[in-house]
């Protein structure tokens, strides 16, 4: 019987995981020389975008780096999770983009979670797409502020940020123009499911747009594949075809279907600390790892 279970599925499993933590611990990740902010973006809904934003933030930070989370999805999604309040008259990022409120003056850090800051979203924010129209330098506005931010950290004493995610709404309009004119590097997760890369092309197009017209650094970097499950046919032709598309940009760490990850924002936390045994913990961990390494 013993011989058996030795010898399970779960059993390799879990050798396999135990393996992968190890090597987690032994690898030595360095801050980047400068700040590298991404934007997270998929005009396709459901296909893991503000659970990848959280979790590789909170990965990041527990990893010892200084993270911000700017969450400009009218719903709020990225701030739940992260256990921000953010009812209506919340300070928010709204009052940034339309108002010129200084960017110091909403960001709030994580109750669970080191070294994590976010600036969080209202539902005001649903509006702020007709009122950024008329605004002088109405797609720069985000960029600005941040940049101010940065100032202000460094006019205060405080360590520089190391990493800034974005987390937009799934449309192209005012907020997602704002994100990727802010941000230099693109993340797009892609669902191991069908159609996986249906309205990606028009992303990109979208993307092309910026870089011609408004933001020239910008690039897509980074590929995360979400909702893998590895006994399916299906999940092997997706990655296949993904890395026929994007054979630089691909993490090689995908991240699974798992309970813990779907649970996790209930709770108001990240998958890390909601249960950091998990493989959907270690999953985040190990493509945070894997965004350091790779540099911007």
């Amino acid at each position: 019987m013993t011989e058996s279970l030795s010898h399970s599925p779960l059993a390799a499993q879990l050798k396999d995981e135990q393996d992968r933590r190890k090597k987690l611990l032994d690898r030595t990740l360095e801050r980047p020389e400068e700040t590298r902010i991404l934007t997270v973006s998929n005009q396709k809904g459901g296909v893991g975008k503000t659970t990848s934003t959280v979790n590789l933030a909170a990965a990041l930070a527990d990893h010892g780096f200084n993270v911000l989370v700017i969450d400009i999805d009218p719903q709020g999604n990225a701030s739940t999770a992260l256990g921000i309040p953010h009812s209506a008259d919340t300070d928010s990022v709204y009052d940034v983009l339309i108002d010129d409120l200084a960017m110091a003056d909403v960001v709030y850090e994580c109750p669970d979670i080191d070294r994590l800051e976010v600036v969080p979203a209202t539902i005001h924010l649903a509006g702020a797409e007709i009122e950024l129209v008329s605004l002088v330098a109405r797609e720069q506005r985000l960029q600005r502020a941040l940049e101010e931010y940065f100032q202000t950290r460094k006019t205060t004493g405080q360590e520089r940020l190391d990493y800034v995610f974005i987390d937009c709404p799934p449309s192209l309009g005012l907020l997602t123009v704002n994100a990727f004119v802010a941000a230099q590097e693109v993340l797009i997760p892609i669902q191991c499911e069908y159609y996986a890369l249906e309205g990606l092309s028009q992303l990109l197009n979208n993307i092309q747009m910026i870089q011609k017209h408004l933001n020239p650094v910008l690039r897509v970097s980074t590929i995360l594949l979400t909702m893998y499950d590895g006994r399916t046919n299906l999940a092997s032709q997706v990655v296949s075809e993904v890395k026929e598309h994007f054979a630089d940009e691909v993490l090689s760490s995908k991240i699974p279907r798992s309970v813990r990850i779907a649970e996790a924002p209930s709770y108001q936390q990240s998958v890390i600390t909601y249960d950091r045994s998990s493989t959907g913990a270690l999953a985040y961990l190990e493509a945070a790892a894997e965004i350091v390494e790779r540099g911007g």
